[in-house]
């Protein structure tokens, strides 16, 4: 178990990050490219990116990015900085700019239980060309598994984000906190993840806390192992309907989409997906647009059922945010 410790001054300094993590998404998305895990919600991204690495011109080029990021395990904290919050960009520029020290420490608690490449040797000396050849496969594995998905990934942490904004407002830093069960849980200024690997606490001492919701996180939120480092906690989202293709999905499905979308004609509908533009629960649905609550929920089904909606579900209150579709449907 990690156990979080946190002093008042941390509870009011921790914050959720503004949007999905480019460089955390991709990370995480090698570790469960290569595990044994099959999430039927995966199952087709995967056959797609594995193909893709496959059939690439220059496969050799992955070769320490995927020994760098074993599917169980220890991975590198300086694969994923802190500065990767500003975007990909200023990600992979600090990962360009790690120091040789760090890069050593890393590497060889990794070689403790893998195998390395060659290249390792050379990366752990912080050679500069060794360094932008894998800031170079970072590029390339983002554009070929994470950005054809950014969107539906998007969508998935923007809702999470609605629900813990929800939280935020209903209960405060504390709310938010005891929001992260079933996979966290708080309680006397302790944040407990259960099921961690290995027992540690990680002393926050007025830091505060970042935590990012995230796509690619597998069951068990993540953490640095440097505790020097800022602290962060990465966090599974709920996936919704997975990283299917963005086109096709077979006549059946296409043809549910089309009756679906037919069923989204009139006013009331057009109003809850404006209520839902910034969150909002079915109770809220039914007092804004004055209809009753069996009303509001028939809607909200209609809506969900047609990919414009996405709920969740807390206790006795269900959240609808809009996905990607929906936020263009109602800007239309």
């Amino acid at each position: 178990m990690l156990k979080v410790i946190f002093s008042r001054e941390d509870i009011l300094l921790t914050r959720v990050a503004p949007a999905a993590d480019p460089v955390w998404e991709l990370v995480l998305s090698l570790h469960l490219l290569q595990g044994r895990g099959r999430d039927p919600l995966l199952t087709e991204w995967r056959r797609t990116v594995a193909r893709g690495l496959r059939t690439d011109s220059a496969a050799e080029r992955y070769r320490l990015l995927l020994a760098l990021n074993p599917p169980r395990g220890y991975f590198p904290d300086f694969l994923t900085p802190y500065a990767s919050k500003d975007g990909l960009e200023a990600g992979l520029e600090a990962v360009r700019g790690t120091p040789a020290g760090m890069l050593h420490r890393d590497l060889t608690l990794l070689a403790e239980e893998n195998a390395l490449p060659s290249s390792a040797t050379a990366l752990a000396r912080g050679e500069p060309e060794v360094l932008r050849h894998l800031t170079d496969s970072m590029l390339r594995y983002q554009s070929l598994a994470v950005t054809p998905y950014w969107s539906r990934i998007q969508a998935a942490v923007e809702a999470d984000r609605a629900r813990r904004a929800r939280a935020m407002l209903d209960g405060g830093a504390e709310g938010l906190l005891a929001s992260l069960r079933p996979s966290m849980r708080w309680a006397d200024g302790v944040l407990e993840v259960l099921d961690y690997p290995d027992s540690r606490e990680l002393h926050l001492d007025g830091r505060g806390l970042l935590l990012v919701p995230s796509f690619f996180c597998a069951r068990t939120p993540v953490a640095l192992l440097d505790p020097s480092l800022p602290p962060v906690l990465v966090y599974p989202v709920d996936r919704l309907g997975g990283l299917m293709p963005e086109a096709g999905g077979g006549r059946d499905a296409d043809a549910a989409q089309r009756e679906a979308l037919a069923a989204l004609l009139g006013r009331t509908r057009a109003g809850v997906l404006e209520a839902a533009d910034e969150g909002c629960t079915t109770g809220e649905v039914a007092r804004r647009l004055r209809i009753s609550a069996a009303a509001a929920s028939q809607h909200t089904t209609v809506l969900r059922n047609a990919g414009l909606l996405v709920s969740h579900r807390d206790r006795n209150t269900v959240l609808h945010t809009l996905t990607p579709l929906g936020r263009a449907v109602l800007d239309a």
